[in-house]
């Protein structure tokens, strides 16, 4: 989040960011792509997003509304990726139209809410859009986070956004931030095993504890 009002980062913080990860080059893992989180309102903050070395931006589409597709040319102009972040269907069809290819479903809560804001899209001949389901902390200390994140993939979504539930710390093992991180990518399947049981049968629920246990 390079956006210090808010409680984010400064621009020089976000270099340092790039920085490390780029320091991992040719070790496992490798870097991952660093996203500029602003809130975008001018040309000139996508500029610096580039200038810092981010991979790409969030623009928010109730925030840039029209300006959305000239906000996703200049992305492209300094050679980074923008993703938009929509909550209605019509705003996902409205960045699509802006030229979008990577759309972020925010503040909604309901897994069948998000899947109907991506859903009957009319997409470009030729084109594919990447879709990113957001997944909220929850105020408890289970792990329906992960289950979500089974969720959204098995309903096809292609990505998920996480920050909050990342940082649900305890004393157990699984409650780590890489553990959780392992467990949503895990192939596992709410229809073979729950995140939330330290036990389970088949193949599928060995397979996750095996791995957010590690």
């Amino acid at each position: 989040l390079a956006d210090q009002r808010m409680g984010g980062c400064s621009y020089d913080e976000l270099v340092k960011v790039v920085e490390e990860q780029q320091s991992a080059k040719g070790e496992m893992p490798e870097p991952v792509p660093v996203i500029s989180s602003d809130l975008i309102v001018d040309e000139v903050q996508i500029a610096r997003s580039a200038a810092a070395g981010a991979d790409a931006v969030l623009i928010n589409f109730s925030v840039a509304g029209e300006r959305t597709e000239l906000f996703i040319q200049c992305s492209r102009a300094v050679g980074i990726e923008a993703i938009v972040s929509v909550s209605t269907q019509a705003e996902a069809q409205a960045a699509i139209d802006a030229g979008a290819r990577m759309i972020s479903v925010v503040g909604v809560d309901d897994v069948d809410e998000k899947v109907a804001v991506v859903t009957d899209l009319k997409i470009p001949d030729g084109a594919a859009v990447l879709t990113i389901a957001t997944i909220i902390a929850n105020d408890n200390k289970a792990l329906e986070e992960v289950e979500e994140a089974w969720v959204c993939r098995d309903k096809g979504f292609n990505a998920v956004w996480v920050s909050d539930c990342l940082f649900k710390i305890g004393n157990d093992p699984s409650e780590h931030a890489g553990a959780i991180i392992r467990g949503m990518a895990a192939k596992s399947s709410v229809k073979w095993a729950s995140a939330k049981a330290l036990g389970g049968k088949g193949e599928g629920a060995r397979e996750y504890l095996g791995d957010i246990l590690m």
